[in-house]
């Protein structure tokens, strides 16, 4: 096991970090239409339920694995597994999913920068709502542009990670995520006040349990499954930088908080200013890259706003992405030794190139449709990160860390309740042994059969 490692500087930035890798664009274009679709407060009930039941004790277990083995996900399980077993094998799987990841991460967060660029340039002014979705569908159709956007996200992304784990990744994840918060606020400031904003508030978090169903139970627990990416490693690699001065779970009920809040705050952005202009808040990217941009059209100074709000957006999709580099190259300086600098460019121009087919499948590779008409490459890598790395790294990991044929649970125990702060509840054990890895198992299945 390596004596040396890099520390993160401070506690708040180890939080951030984390609060940046889990707050992607997920939390932007699918959360709050979910909480508002199924009953505002009554969803958010639900989901914070199984939040805590499914996403917070997995992402305990990642950084404890972390902590413990002072490598990647893949070089802790084979620093902590028994002799003779192949736990790391899983880890590889999952460093795998970082891989994938990024391959179509670095083309939305692309576009999050393109519309930076376009809204502060005044491109949506004037513009019907036809035209701001038929400017998105002619974005989507050049190769160059959606080629540069991406190559853009690769360098900004890379050159941080490149800088150090403090000058570099730190720094710039507690800029971001404190540039995002500020940003979010002034936006959120600006869409309550709307006339007519009352109406999406009270839509959006006035409790409605006419409207929970078992949908919105699937719902709820998929998106706090999904929510903090767990299961590929990505909050691991910040377990292995931070010392044994405050116990996992305390810390790790602070990152979903953080997570959690930020997830709330962007619907009150979204629903008030929708409602206000009679526009329907859909999903998705189509909620960001043509709803938004025809409301901020309509609203005093939108150009402003427009630009403050994709701002906001690309600070969203630039913490995940450093995050997700920063695992990479921890992953190939820590299997092949190399420095942080032969690791960016490497791993940089690897990820560039495993990033265009992604890229390309709206353009020359549009013909390749997995799942029938309308479908690209980007959905089936994102089909296959969600559906079959995340849940398989998130069961090997609770297997691994509750069963005395892996790491076992008390070294888990003694791991994740070194330091001070809050116990990990022992009498949780019975139903991470026997109920979890089941609930995974069904979340895994379900993802599959949505698609047959």
């Amino acid at each position: 096991m390596p004596d040396k490692r890099e520390q993160l500087a401070s506690r708040i930035g180890f939080l951030l970090i984390s609060a940046g890798c889990a707050i992607g664009l997920g939390n932007v274009w699918r959360f709050p239409f979910i909480t508002g679709k199924y009953g505002g407060a009554a969803f958010v009930t639900v989901y914070l339920m199984f939040l805590l039941l499914l996403g917070l004790p997995i992402l305990i277990m990642e950084y404890s694995i972390g902590r413990a083995g002072r490598l990647n996900i893949a070089g802790s399980m084979r620093n902590l597994e028994p002799d003779g077993s192949k736990w790391h094998i899983p880890g590889y799987f999952a460093m795998m999913g970082n891989f994938l990841l990024a391959m179509f991460y670095t083309t939305v967060a692309g576009w999050g920068l393109a519309y930076v660029y376009f809204s502060l340039s005044g491109r949506f002014s004037g513009m019907g709502a036809e035209e701001v979705g038929a400017f998105f569908s002619s974005f989507l159709g050049n190769t160059e542009a959606l080629a540069f956007w991406m190559t853009l996200a690769v360098l900004i992304g890379f050159w941080v990670c490149s800088l150090g784990l403090q000058k570099g990744v730190e720094k710039a994840s507690k800029s971001l995520m404190a540039g995002l918060f500020v940003i979010l606020l002034a936006l959120i400031a600006r869409a309550v006040t709307l006339p007519g904003a009352a109406e999406g508030i009270t839509f959006y978090l006035l409790p409605d349990f006419s409207r929970l169903s078992w949908e919105a139970v699937n719902a709820a627990m998929g998106q706090a499954f999904f929510t903090l990416s767990i299961g590929a490693g990505g909050m691991a690699i910040f377990g292995s930088y931070i010392g044994k001065e405050r116990r996992l779970t305390g810390e790790s009920i602070n990152v979903v908080a953080l997570d959690t809040t930020i997830a709330l705050l962007t619907g009150l952005v979204i629903f008030p200013a929708a409602f206000a202009f009679g526009i329907a808040a859909d999903s998705g990217p189509g909620l960001i890259f043509v709803t938004l941009p025809n409301i901020f059209n309509q609203m005093a100074g939108g150009q402003i706003w427009g630009t403050f709000f994709f701002v906001f957006l690309s600070f969203a999709a630039m913490t995940t992405l450093i995050a997700v580099f920063e695992n990479i190259m921890a992953f190939t300086m820590d299997e092949r030794g190399w420095g942080r600098k032969k690791a960016a460019l490497i791993n940089a121009t690897c990820i560039f190139i495993l990033s265009l087919p992604c890229t390309l499948g709206f353009t020359l590779l549009k013909w390749i449709q997995p799942f029938g008409s309308g479908t690209g490459i980007i959905d089936l890598e994102d089909f296959v990160f969600s559906n079959l790395i995340l849940p398989i790294g998130a069961l090997s990991f609770v297997l691994f860390c509750t069963y005395r044929f892996g790491w076992g649970w008390d070294n888990f125990i003694e791991e994740v309740d070194k330091g001070k702060g809050i116990k990990f509840p022992l009498w949780i054990k019975p139903y991470l042994n026997f109920v979890l890895p089941v609930v995974i198992l069904v979340i895994m299945i379900k993802g599959w059969l949505e698609i047959l």
